[in-house]
This record gives structure tokens, C-alpha cells and sequence, in this order.
């Protein structure tokens, strides 16, 4: 990062589908507003299921976007990251074709194309192998979404799919970021989608105990931090940042949006879906983070939470910040917008990169709404109800997902 050798990282440009909206700037004026994007599952009746809530993307229409025959194709996971994807290369203004093989791909995924998994499994079932599609193993793969990006956009550069759970979305910005400071791309495409709003995930995810229930009252499901949590709410979405050399930015003219200059990745070694609940290794991945960052705790002037409403990820994650802020942290406001758009699973990391980007760019804090009776064990300023204008020169956005998988990124305003 900054202290490192290589070159410094920037983001040029933006791009993101979510259960608040279609495009980052009605998403963001969305959280800004502390709107709840949690309903009733609608992909599928879901009416047999424990949990039957959750952040759907609105108004997505795959035929619009891409035809009926490429649409009946591909999974709605690769759909949304190339949607994502033109957006932040659009908000660039990067000549990816003149670049070709200098512009990389790196965008992960949690669990990949599984609608497309259900529908093969069916017709198997009750047609046969000779009638499951051949584009079904293509479509359901994770990688299919960073190669189907690659071919909508031209770019050549190195090209990889990142899966580490909840931590998907912020560990590919930073492999991407090395392949920068590495001169392997001048730019990469970087970032997580998820599409398992279906009722396999949303079983696999119930039948561990991870999702809330609170069916009759969507809105107000997702509770992070607070005393009456009961689990997350699933969410699909993608977030894609143009991350980009910062030299070759400032020779295109191009708008930075913010300086990557922190990374670090960690695990916990503890248990399959549970945190260590000391906090153990989200503390030395946030700490190696900004160690990497080169600031102190004291410089952090928003942190973006991974908060995901369940009891044991909440209480490890505010144990966690308390060891490596100290003092700095009954003073540094954390939300966890969680609270609106659900857990986007491996696309949240990046996502939660976003929101921290547009948090400096504006000056605001989004609020975690729901959080009318904080858990006595999560103490901190998580920013309850409403958001708040505050002066941000630097941010944290901390992800931590199944598997004991920790990941943390800090972004700061471009100095010279």
C-alpha cells in the first residue's frame, strides 16, 4: 500500500445492483435515508421455509439488458456482475479496449450460479441427462462471472474469480490491488456478486441457524447490534470498483474517487460458520490493515462494520475493534448498512468498500437502523437510526465470513 514497494492504488470509478437500487447513486441515496431494502422473497415461493425475507434486487430485467437467448443463458449471478461491472467502467471513463490486456478482472462469489444448479438437478431428475443444458456448468461456475465480464468489456489482463465467503468481495480488491502494485494491469475491474435467493441457499443458510425469521415484519429483520437480533437477512447484489494505477489515472485526467492504502487478510482457525468469539482474528486483521495503511486507530474516521445482526458475529466484532482501537473506539462512529440491504454475502465486502468511498466523498455517516435497544455487549457508536455528517479523510470496511475468513481494507482521500 502506500509504505509498500509498487505502485499506488486508486478507484476510478464505480458501479453496483442492489436490493436499495439498480445504480450507485439511488442505492446511496437510499442508505443515506435509512431506507430498509427487505421484503418477502419473491424469486420463489418460499412459503415452506423458515425464512421467508429478503433483499431481492428491484426492477432487474436481464432480457433488457442482455437479450433473450444470452438472458436464458447465463445465471443471474454472472447477469449482475456484469451489470455492476459496465457501470464502474462507464464511471471511469477507461478506454478498456485501448488497454485490452493491461485491464484485469478479479470478482468473486460465495456460491456461484446455484439457480442454475436447482433447475439442472430438476430436470435430471425428472427428464434425464440428456436434457440438462450445456450451458448449465458454465452458467453455475463462480469463475463464469469474472470471465463473462471480461468478454462483455474486452479487458485481457489477468482474470480471477475470488471465493472466501463473506469476505469474497473485499479479499478480490485486494489481490486486484498487488496485480496493480505488481505492474501485472494498469487497472482492474474488482469487486463480489451474489444470487442465492433461491430456496436451496435460503435452506442451507435456515438450516444453520444463520437467518432471521422475523417474516411479518421485513423491514426491521435486519437488526445488527441490537439486543432482539435474530440472524442475517440473505440479500443478492453486486459491487464492482475500477481500481487503477494511480499514476496512469493522473495522466488520463481521470476523477479519483478515493485511494486504496490498507489490506490485510487473516483467519480465524476456529470453527466452520462461528467466529472465535475473542475477536482473535478479525483483531490482527484489522490491526495488519492499518499497520499496511500506515495510520493509527485515531486516524479512522468511519468504519464500516460487517455487522451482520447475528449474536456471535456482532459481540466478536465489537470485542475486536475495542482491542486495536482502545480509546479510539468510543469515538470513531461505526454503522453497519447490513441494516438496509441485507448480507450480500460475496458480494458484500465490496459493496461496504462502496459505502465507504461515498462516505468521504459526501461527508456522511449512513446510520444501522433498527438498532432501538443496542446489546449491552456492542457499546460502541454504531450510528443508531440516523445517519450524521461528519468530515471523513479515511476508512475502514471490515468483512469476516464462514469458514473463519477475515478480510479488511482502508481507503483513503488522494494525496499526493
Amino acid at each position: 500500500m502506500r509504505g509498500e514497494r509498487g505502485s499506488r492504488v486508486v478507484v476510478t470509478g464505480l458501479g453496483a445492483v442492489t436490493p436499495l437500487g439498480l445504480d450507485v447513486a439511488s442505492t446511496w441515496c437510499a442508505l443515506r435515508e435509512g431506507v430498509s431494502g427487505i421484503g418477502p422473497i419473491t424469486h420463489f415461493d418460499a412459503a415452506h421455509l423458515p425464512a421467508r425475507i429478503a433483499g431481492e434486487v428491484p426492477g432487474f430485467d436481464p432480457v433488457a439488458m442482455f437479450g433473450t437467448k444470452e438472458a436464458r443463458r447465463t445465471s443471474r449471478n454472472i447477469q449482475l456482475a456484469v451489470a455492476a461491472a459496465r457501470q464502474a467502467a462507464e464511471h471511469s471513463g477507461l478506454d478498456i479496449a485501448e488497454l485490452a490486456a493491461e485491464v484485469g478482472v478479479c470478482i468473486g462469489s460465495g456460491i456461484g450460479g446455484i439457480e442454475i444448479l436447482e433447475q439442472a438437478t430438476r430436470t435430471l431428475d425428472a427428464q434425464g441427462p440428456r436434457r440438462v443444458s450445456p450451458f448449465a456448468a458454465a452458467a453455475a461456475l463462480i469463475d463464469s462471472a469474472p470471465g463473462a465480464v471480461s468478454m462483455d468489456l474486452g479487458a485481457k489482463g489477468p482474470n480471477r474469480a475470488v471465493v472466501t465467503a463473506c469476505a469474497t468481495g473485499a479479499d478480490a480488491i485486494g489481490d486486484a490491488a498487488a496485480w496493480i502494485r505488481d505492474d501485472d494491469a494498469v487497472a482492474v475491474l474488482a469487486g463480489g456478486v451474489e444470487a442465492a435467493i433461491t430456496a436451496t441457499g435460503m435452506a442451507m443458510f435456515g438450516a444453520a441457524r444463520a437467518l432471521s425469521t422475523r417474516n411479518e415484519d421485513p423491514e426491521h429483520a435486519s437488526r445488527p447490534f441490537d439486543r432482539d437480533r435474530d440472524g442475517f437477512v440473505a440479500a443478492e447484489g453486486s459491487a464492482v470498483l475500477m481500481l487503477e494505477n494511480r499514476d496512469h489515472a493522473l495522466a488520463r485526467g481521470a476523477t479519483i474517487h478515493a485511494e486504496l492504502i490498507g489490506y490485510a487478510a487473516t483467519a480465524d482457525a476456529y470453527h466452520i460458520t462461528a467466529p472465535d468469539p475473542s475477536g482473535d482474528g478479525a483483531t490482527r486483521c484489522i490491526a495488519g490493515a492499518l499497520r499496511r495503511a500506515g495510520v493509527t486507530p485515531a486516524d479512522i474516521d468511519y468504519v464500516n462494520a460487517h455487522g451482520t445482526g447475528t449474536t456471535l458475529n456482532d459481540i466478536a466484532e465489537t470485542r475486536a475493534i475495542k482491542t486495536v482501537f482502545g480509546d479510539a473506539a468510543d469515538t470513531v462512529p461505526i454503522s453497519s448498512t447490513k441494516s438496509m440491504t441485507g448480507h450480500m454475502l460475496g458480494a458484500a465486502g465490496a459493496f461496504e468498500a462502496m459505502v465507504c468511498i461515498l462516505a468521504m466523498r459526501d461527508g456522511f455517516v449512513p446510520p444501522t437502523i433498527n438498532l432501538d435497544n443496542p446489546d449491552p455487549e456492542c457499546d460502541l457508536d454504531y450510528v443508531p437510526l440516523v445517519g450524521r455528517s461528519a468530515p471523513i479523510t479515511t476508512a475502514m470496511s471490515t468483512s469476516f465470513g464462514f469458514g473463519g475468513h477475515n478480510a479488511c481494507l482502508v481507503f483513503a482521500k488522494d494525496q499526493p
